[in-house]
């Protein structure tokens, strides 16, 4: 056990792709088996992975969750800044411009109303529950447009890691409301076509939701769906650190 404990602590790195593989699986099987597909298995793996990293604080006592362990150390840098950003541009480079063009000025600009309408309305809900400084508004702001938008946003700023932490459960929220009421409210706002997939995973933005969502309504949307979700996280990811954070500093 000693010798084993020891190559995980010396390959610390690769642990954490073993053990977020797990946490994949095992989630995946819970939505399968568990909610019926209705909950995409992202969802409940993001669940998980803040209950361990709670889980890991109270054991250490430390700020890094499961981090502090020495034995998982590995998961600071995978989730840290670097293989996070690596993730969004990979995803971003995944998407075809001319395919976005394709749906013309109104995919394009559902896009713009989606980031800055869902910012707006997280940031006033960040108001309301008393946040005063700009930085903890934007990020919180940041968070409700998606899960990645909110730690991109909240690191680029300064933001306490309670603050972030807040804004991924925000998009965390968002994403699974999405999930669910996708397939419900499909036919009701017409959203049966490639044109109308986008022009919603541009409003949404949320891309574990939009996908989840979209494949309970027809699988053959998701695509659609999907790619100007991606859009979005990487818009979210420009406006709202710089041109969205200068206007609510004007306003705080």
């Amino acid at each position: 056990m000693s010798l084993l404990l020891d190559v995980l602590e010396k390959n610390a790195l690769i642990t954490a792709f073993v053990v977020v593989a797990l946490v994949l699986w095992f989630s995946n099987l819970l939505a399968k088996k568990l909610f019926a597909g209705k909950i995409h298995g992202s969802a409940i793996a993001l669940v998980v992975g803040l209950t361990l990293a709670y889980v890991g604080g109270l054991f250490t006592g430390g700020d890094k969750g499961l981090a502090d362990i020495t034995m998982f150390s590995g998961l600071g840098i995978l989730g840290g800044a670097m293989f996070r950003d690596f993730a969004i541009v990979a995803t971003a480079y995944g998407a075809e411009l001319d395919a976005l063009k394709r749906a013309g000025w109104i995919g394009s600009l559902s896009v713009l109303v989606g980031v800055v309408l869902s910012f707006f309305i997280g940031a006033l809900v960040a108001i309301v529950a008393g946040f005063e400084d700009a930085v903890s508004v934007t990020t919180i702001g940041a968070g409700t447009a998606t899960f990645i938008v909110g730690p991109v946003t909240g690191s680029a700023l300064g933001a306490d890691s309670s603050v972030i932490a807040l804004s991924i459960a925000a998009g965390l929220v968002k994403s699974i409301v999405v999930m669910i009421g996708t397939p419900l409210v499909a036919k009701r706002i017409g959203l049966n076509d490639a044109r109308s997939a986008m022009v919603f995973g541009g409003l949404m933005g949320t891309n574990s939701g939009v996908a989840a969502g979209l494949a309970a309504t027809d699988p053959k949307l998701v695509p659609y769906g999907a790619m100007t979700a991606t859009f979005y996280t990487g818009v979210g990811c420009l406006i709202v650190p710089s041109l969205l954070y200068f206007l609510v500093s004007l306003v705080l």
